[in-house]
């Protein structure tokens, strides 16, 4: 969000994935809140959704990891999962620990399909497809796509096994 019509201008504000704006009126490419100017081409109604939430998290690879985050500033796994979801308009709680009692039905990693949500105790991670995942951790230090045996392999070792496979369709 800019102070002025001017995207030469130090943004004002950084606003998240989602974030709802009242826009007052539009002033040549920009809308105008209450708070600033936004580039307009960049704003999209409500009742507009991504249609993938998974192309939406794969968005955010490489943002740093940040417990708690649910920005381009920073995320943790519930959050990337959580902001991905809400993208597309489906609802979701907020910690991993929720999202595995409240979303989708069982499934397993032998039939791994791209949107399975897999979890651990205290994480989540979002397949790619049957050999590959997406997620926000402390390992990376970032939100990463990495090999979801190499995954297995190093939470497991660390003492973490995969609690539940959980498909949304």
């Amino acid at each position: 969000m800019f102070p002025e019509a001017s995207i030469k201008r130090p943004p004002a504000d950084a606003l998240p994935l989602g974030a709802k704006i009242a826009i007052l009126r539009t002033q040549d490419e920009f809308a105008v809140s209450a708070s600033g100017f936004l580039p307009a081409r960049h704003l999209a109604p409500l009742a507009n959704h991504e249609p993938d939430f998974v192309a939406v998290a794969e968005r955010f690879a490489g943002v740093p990891y940040l417990w708690g985050g649910k920005t381009s500033l920073g995320l943790d796994c519930s959050g990337l999962v959580q902001v991905a979801l809400a993208a597309c308009g489906n609802a979701c709680p907020r910690d991993s620990d929720m999202q595995e009692k409240a979303l989708g039905k069982p499934a397993n990693l032998a039939g791994l399909q791209r949107g399975d949500l897999l979890f651990w105790k205290g994480h989540v991670a979002i397949a790619l497809g049957r050999n590959s995942m997406i997620h926000a951790n402390a390992f990376h230090m970032a939100v990463a796509i990495e090999p979801v045996a190499e995954a297995l392999a190093r939470i497991g070792a660390a003492g973490s096994q995969v609690t539940s496979v959980r498909r949304l369709k």
